[in-house]
């Protein structure tokens, strides 16, 4: 096979390689624009698997690499005048320049043709000379933009500025993060050794705070000589050094993040950043590389012919990619939204920073330095007011504590409708239902919506606190839960608004009664969907009537012995159809700005303030997106959304999304909803609650110890098992759980020494 790899960078020449040691036949030609020692780059991260994988691929190349390897284990924060470590993390670097060399070197030696000094002007005057065209010409591939209506390519254009410049200070012993306050904002910079005497210098700041500056106008030696002000402590006299003369004004650039949606045109493939990039900051643009130019030599050699082996190499390498391109996403993020975080201690704050790819989790860095994590879980506790001599555990585990509410532990049963309701009365399922997973070790335990009327109802199978059985059917549950258990129990109030009058859910979700319906209220005359009744535009005397029927109800909850309660105004139902403009159409004091539309319900949380007890908490659940863009509500709604029930005096906000109108396009995943309670927690802040596909200990852990909630919401895990926080806690080698309902601790021992075996069964 005649092969043309267009550029000669880390892609271009493994994939050369890869393709000369599975046939020595081939002709490849590898054409690059730049002398062969040109580089604009400092220095490359690798990853130990990721040398592993080219060991296996080509052990000649992975020596020559490896030998030329500067190795750390260690990431250093500094912030604040503080440096915090931790081990563990396995990295390499080498320098771009010289990992060049040794792949032109080992080429060579396979006769491969380095053509340097050549510029590629089209794939076209290629193609028909050469079997196959791999285009690994770059982030800035013309290749890609020439066959763009094949290759669809997404390119967003990153929030953050940064500039790649190198060092003599070393930084030899860490992968290096430093933060920097200014007048101007915060700078920070990513700093890692790749050779014996230089390093690679990130900068990155936000564009307002480039902007303060006047990057955008210096001079490349200006700009060089800011940054070097600014990290003047951490450099050690040594100057930062740029290699982008070649670039005229300053040299920073936003990152690209690539997609495309085809990989291949014909006899042409993309290879390498023409294909995908990944955002610098987890250092997997050169393995994305390496292992792309790896799978795609295999199946050229192993697939019937070019277009199964294109079929094939962008099928099983597409989920490779989009997996670390989300990690990247979700780092990058990060950081382009570090003010976020900056207030926090920098213990959580470096926490946060290790976790923000999401790939990391907590039991993660307890494998790779159980010292530092432990030494994090109990600064945890201290914050937590926990006594200095109690046992280190978990962050789940450490108690809150809203208004005089405490809670033994930071794990809360989400409210979850079961339909087991007689007209509104909970019965003896929701006693067996909600004692079980209050012995099962929450904290805390919600009940379901509960309606303020039995019009307000969702179905007929709803609870209700409108009738005085109501009450004594409450209270029945929540003595047994003071009784026989240490966990709180929280009423969640709520009115189903043009959600109402549908069938329970296992016989058609949202679909309406066959017969028996009830008239509907709303917002607006805007009905869930087409195959729902269109609610009647609730007037402001029943505004005035169902504000009284919440503020009966939160007197009733009180009087059944709540620890606290729950203004539900997310999800689509009543109030949430007034916070929301797709479904609040309204042309007076109740509709139009978020003022408007937030009036009524804070109207309703501020009189069930009033006559819920001072010293009981009260949260408010809310929908932080619709998932419908700019139309619906939006993450940056979310925060001042909560920012009015916090200066209404919310304790709590339970942050949900979605589920306010059936045009939502949720974007599902580990922790999906996560992200909002994140920002409202640390840019409105207030506490908030994490909900949405949280699973295992390690997500509870991850989500509390960096500061993204105060406590954690677990649906549908303790729907199938009750005791899912004990079970997770015996899982993770929790011995200090002293709340097993004691009739149980025979079966509690044998899980504790199960769990131990398999422990050591996996260190074999």
């Amino acid at each position: 096979m005649r092969i043309a790899c267009l550029g000669g960078g880390p892609a271009g020449l493994y994939f050369a390689i890869s393709m000369k040691l599975r046939d020595p036949s081939h002709e490849i030609d590898v054409i690059e624009r730049n002398r062969a020692d040109d580089t604009f780059g400092w220095g490359v991260v690798l990853s130990d698997e990721t040398l592993q994988n080219l060991a296996v691929n080509d052990a000649v190349s992975a020596k020559a690499i490896g030998e030329n390897f500067a190795y750390w284990d260690d990431i250093a924060l500094h912030m604040r005048g503080e440096r915090l470590v931790s081990t563990g993390h396995g990295f390499c670097g080498i320098g771009r320049m010289k990992l060049l060399l040794l792949l032109q070197e080992r080429a060579r030696e396979l006769g491969i043709n380095l053509k340097f000094e050549t510029e590629v002007d089209s794939a076209e005057d290629y193609r028909k000379d050469y079997d196959l065209v791999v285009a690994s010409d770059g982030l800035n591939s013309k290749t890609r933009a020439l066959y763009q209506d094949t290759f669809k390519p997404d390119i967003d254009q990153r929030l953050c500025q940064f500039v790649w410049l190198g060092t003599h200070q070393k930084f030899a012993d860490a992968f290096t993060f430093i933060f920097e306050e200014t007048e101007h904002g915060w700078v920070w910079a990513h700093a890692y050794q790749f050779d014996d005497e230089t390093a690679t210098f990130i900068v990155e700041c936000t564009q307002e705070t480039f902007d303060a500056f006047g990057f955008g106008e210096m001079s490349q030696e200006d700009s060089i000589r800011t940054c070097e002000e600014i990290f003047k402590d951490h450099l050690g006299g040594h100057p930062l050094m740029t290699n982008a003369k070649h670039i005229r004004g300053s040299a920073w650039i936003r990152f690209p993040r690539v997609l495309c949606e085809k990989w291949s045109h014909e006899n042409v493939v993309l290879l390498g950043d023409a294909a995908a990039t990944a955002h610098f900051s987890i250092g997997s643009g050169t393995k994305l590389a390496f292992e792309s130019a790896i799978a795609l030599a295999e199946y050229l050699h192993t697939e019937a012919d070019m277009a199964a082996a294109f079929k094939r190499y962008e099928e099983d390498r597409r989920l490779e990619v989009l997996r670390l391109q989300s990690a990247a996403r979700n780092s990058l993020e990060w950081f382009e939204h570090v003010e976020r975080y900056l207030h926090l201690d920098p213990v959580q704050f470096n926490y946060s920073m290790l976790t923000r790819s999401q790939r990391i989790s907590h039991e993660n860095l307890r494998l790779r330095d159980p010292k530092w994590l432990e030494s994090a879980e109990r600064w945890f506790m201290n914050q937590a007011g926990v006594s200095p001599n109690s046992p280190v555990r978990a962050p789940m585990f450490t108690p809150f504590k809203l208004r005089e509410m405490e809670l033994k532990n930071r794990i809360v049963v989400s409210p979850m409708a079961q339909y087991k309701a007689v007209d509104g009365s909970p019965t003896d399922w929701h006693m067996v239902h909600y004692a079980e997973r209050a012995k099962g070790g929450a904290g805390l335990v919600f009940v379901e919506m509960t309606c303020v009327s039995a019009e307000g109802r969702i179905t007929p199978g709803c609870p209700g606190l409108y009738a005085p059985e109501h009450e004594a059917a409450w209270k029945r549950l929540t003595d047994f839960v003071h009784a026989e258990t240490d966990a709180k129990i929280c009423c969640q109030i709520g009115h189903s608004g043009r959600k109402g009058s549908t069938r329970i859910g296992w016989e058609g979700m949202d679909k309406p009664l066959h017969d028996g319906n009830w008239e509907l209220v709303s917002a607006s005359a805007i009905p869930w969907s087409d195959g729902n009744a269109v609610p009647r535009e609730i007037t402001l005397a029943e505004m005035d009537a169902i504000k009284a029927e919440f503020v009966a109800a939160a007197e009733m909850a009180e009087r059944a012995g709540f620890d606290m309660i729950e203004l539900h105004a997310a999800h689509g139902y009543l109030l949430s159809s007034f916070i929301s403009p797709v479904s609040n159409a309204r042309t007076d004091e109740y509709g139009g700005s978020l003022d408007n539309r937030m009036r009524w319900p804070l109207e309703v949380f501020n009189a069930m303030r009033a006559v819920w007890p001072d010293h009981k908490p009260m949260s408010v659940r809310i929908s932080a997106c619709d998932w419908v863009g700019e139309e619906g509500i939006t993450p940056d709604d979310a925060v001042e959304i909560a920012r009015r029930f916090r200066d209404a005096g919310v304790d709590l906000v339970d942050v949900s999304a979605g589920q306010t109108t059936p045009k939502a396009r949720p974007v599902y995943g580990r922790m999906f909803q996560t992200p909002f309670s994140d920002r409202i927690r640390n840019e409105g802040g207030l506490p908030t609650m994490a909900v949405g596909n949280i699973y295992e200990a390690d997500h509870a852990n991850s989500i509390l110890m960096a500061g993204r909630a105060d406590l954690v919401a677990v649906g549908r895990p303790h729907l199938a098992d009750p005791y899912w926080t004990l079970h997770e806690a015996a899982k993770i080698g929790d011995r200090n759980a002293t709340d097993w309902p004691l009739p149980y601790l025979a079966g509690r021992d044998q899980m504790w020494r199960l769990a131990d075996r398999e422990a050591e069964m996996l260190k074999v």
